[in-house]
Formats: structure tokens, C-alpha cells, sequence
């Protein structure tokens, strides 16, 4: 059932690794164009395809003589630089065989965290998709900072198949799918069907990945556990086989686990970095997680972090585990004389809430 909706899908996006594009650090034409190969036949079908692809630091490495992925930022962002612009161009003149237009765009991890940024990068892609554009997503690694790192696209792609209201995720790589250890190891085993994560316990994943991209088969079941959260189903298949992967006939398949958020509390809750904590005593942690209630003054025992109103904050428990993550209504700097009070204690200009209900997400 769920690889027939997988089949059936009319809005997909598709993550292409570092390692399945490139060659000895450098793009490989022939693996690029077999991937614009089956992209351009779902897009002959009526499908709309998003394409989040690795490369740009990968595609970077052979033209400035190294033969790795450069391990301190500066050099990964000049790889970027150079090699952004070889991948957009073979992109453009790959699906130009096609007659089919392509767009780039680059994203940080800012413009996700950002509520507005957020909205303008989804108002983009949508514009994209209603012109018959092909839009190829990456991180914008030329400026990144932090957000170099470990499997960055894996998870950006499952942000982005919420934010496009994708039918179902494509994350292709170099092994055709999950195994219970180590492909090609005695006793490792393929694992065609994920129903829930709670099935994965006990499985190493920890794998790394090759030598040119920059995640492994962690990644990628995070990855795959926020977009089933979400409703949508996915695929773990190797680039090779991206057809049949397309048509759900092939790799690992992420069973859908949940019901699609509204958009604002998806962003609240994976695509945002909490900018402090709030210390909450058990009673508030119930009337959080159990009432669903707003948090006032009268439960938090501590701040910590730089803040500023409007701003997401995770709620901790007595034991330091972040139960929840909200927008909080206060700078960090105004908190530590309300705490602990009763609303009815505080100045008129504090009684409201710490956070509201409906500004909470359970984490």
C-alpha cells in the first residue's frame, strides 16, 4: 500500500548524495545525467519533483587539487564556491536535453529557522513548481557556518518535503537501502520495510559515509523519522536503482507514522534552535505535557541563554529533559525576577504567560 503511494505521488523530493554525483572529487556527467534521466521521466508523468542535491563541496575538490573533503570551513566553503557552479550548469544543461528548466536555491539553516525566511523559501518553491521549474535545492555551504555538517541535506530534505507538501521522500545514496549491520557482512540483512522507528532499536547505524560526502546511514533514518512523523512516506534506495525507487519498487520504505502538522508547529518543532532552556518544576511539566496547558511564571525555577521575545525556548524538566519548545513572550533578561510568582503577584505589565499553548510543541 504504502509503495503504491509512493507510485502514485504527484509531489516528490528526491535527496542526491556528494558520493552518487561525483567521481575522484569530481562530478561524474554520467551519474548526474542517469538521475536527470528518471526525474525527467516522473516530470514527463505530471510529477513534481524536487531535487535536494548534495555536490557543491564535493564537485569543488578535484578543480582545486585535492583529492578529499577538506576538513576546516574556510577551504569547505571556497570548495562550494567553485563547485556550486559546476553543479548548477550540469544540472541546466542535463535537463535541458528534456527541454525542461531548472532553479536554483540555496538555503541555510537560517533561512529555516527564521519564521519568515520560512515562508519566503516555501512562497519560492511553490512559484517554481506552478512555472513547470525544476527546483534543485542545497545547502548554501559558500556562507554556511555550523550548518556544515554531519548529513545536513538529509535533513534538509525532510524539511523541505513538509514545507512543499510533498507526497512522499526519495533519499538516495550509495547501498540500495537499510541493513541490520554492515552491508556485504556475514549476517547483515536487508531490511525492506521500517513501520515504525521503534523497530530500528538495536541496529547499528552508525556506518559512515564516503570519503566526498559529508553524512551517513544515521542521517538519513533521522531524516526519514521526520517525514514519516509528518505522513510522509520514504524511500532509502541507492542513486543507481532511482527509477525503480521513484515507483516505490526498490530500497528501504519508511512507512508513514503520523498525520501532517500545521506548517507552523513542523517549523516550531524541526526546523528551529532553541535560543535558551526554561527550568520547570513537575507541576508545570504536567500541565504542559498532560493539560496542555501555557506556561506561567509560577512554574519555572530557572533561565538560561540569551533570548529575546518571540524567540523559541525548550521547556525542561526537573531531570534536564526538554519535554517541550515554545515562543516565549519575555527577553531573557526580564525572566528572573518573575519567577516563581503567582501571576496575580507580578506588575499588570507581567501577567501573561511565559509561553502560550498555542506557541508549545511537545518534543
Amino acid at each position: 500500500m504504502t509503495r503504491d503511494a509512493v507510485a502514485a505521488a504527484r509531489r516528490v523530493v528526491v535527496k542526491i548524495g556528494s558520493s552518487s554525483l561525483t567521481t575522484a572529487g569530481r562530478l561524474d556527467p554520467e551519474r548526474l545525467d542517469a538521475i536527470v534521466d528518471a526525474v525527467a521521466a516522473r516530470a514527463a508523468d505530471g510529477v513534481q519533483v524536487v531535487l535536494v542535491s548534495s555536490g557543491a563541496i564535493a564537485a569543488g575538490i578535484g578543480p582545486l587539487g585535492r583529492k578529499t573533503r577538506p576538513r576546516d570551513l574556510a577551504t569547505q566553503q571556497a570548495a562550494a564556491s567553485v563547485g556550486q557552479l559546476l553543479l548548477a550548469e550540469r544540472y541546466a544543461t542535463s535537463f535541458a536535453r528534456y527541454g525542461r528548466q531548472v532553479g536554483q536555491v540555496l538555503l541555510t539553516a537560517d533561512d529555516l529557522h527564521r519564521r519568515g525566511h520560512y515562508r519566503n523559501a516555501d512562497r519560492t518553491l511553490e512559484r517554481l513548481l506552478a512555472l513547470g521549474v525544476t527546483p534543485i535545492v542545497n545547502e548554501n555551504d559558500t556562507v554556511a557556518t555550523h550548518e556544515i555538517r554531519f548529513g545536513d541535506n538529509d535533513r534538509l530534505a525532510a524539511l523541505v518535503a513538509h514545507l512543499v507538501t510533498a507526497e512522499a521522500l526519495v533519499l538516495l545514496t550509495d547501498v540500495d537501502g537499510l541493513y541490520t549491520g554492515k552491508p556485504g557482512r556475514p549476517g547483515s540483512q536487508f531490511i525492506a520495510e521500517v513501520t515504525s522507528m521503534a523497530q530500528l532499536a538495536g541496529i547499528d547505524v552508525t556506518r559512515s559515509g564516503s570519503h566526498v560526502g559529508s553524512g551517513g546511514m544515521t542521517t538519513k533514518i533521522d531524516a526519514a523519522a521526520i517525514a514519516t512523523s509528518e505522513g510522509i512516506p520514504v524511500v532509502l534506495s541507492s542513486a543507481e536503482r532511482i527509477a525503480d525507487a521513484l515507483l516505490g519498487r526498490a530500497g528501504t520504505m519508511f512507512r508513514a507514522a503520523g498525520d501532517r502538522s500545521a506548517s507552523r508547529l513542523f517549523w516550531l518543532r524541526h526546523a528551529t534552535t532553541p535560543r535558551g532552556r526554561l527550568q520547570l518544576d513537575a507541576g508545570a511539566v504536567s500541565a504542559i505535557v498532560t493539560r496542555r496547558k501555557s506556561l506561567l511564571p509560577a512554574g519555572v525555577t530557572g533561565v538560561s541563554g540569551e533570548f529575546y521575545s518571540g524567540e523559541p525556548v525548550d521547556l525542561v524538566g526537573p531531570d534536564g529533559v526538554a519535554v517541550a519548545r515554545g515562543l516565549v513572550g519575555y527577553d531573557a533578561a526580564d525572566l528572573p525576577p518573575l519567577l516563581g510568582h503567582r501571576t496575580s503577584e507580578l506588575p499588570a505589565e507581567f501577567r501573561r504567560e511565559l509561553v502560550h499553548r498555542d506557541d508549545t510543541v511537545l518534543l
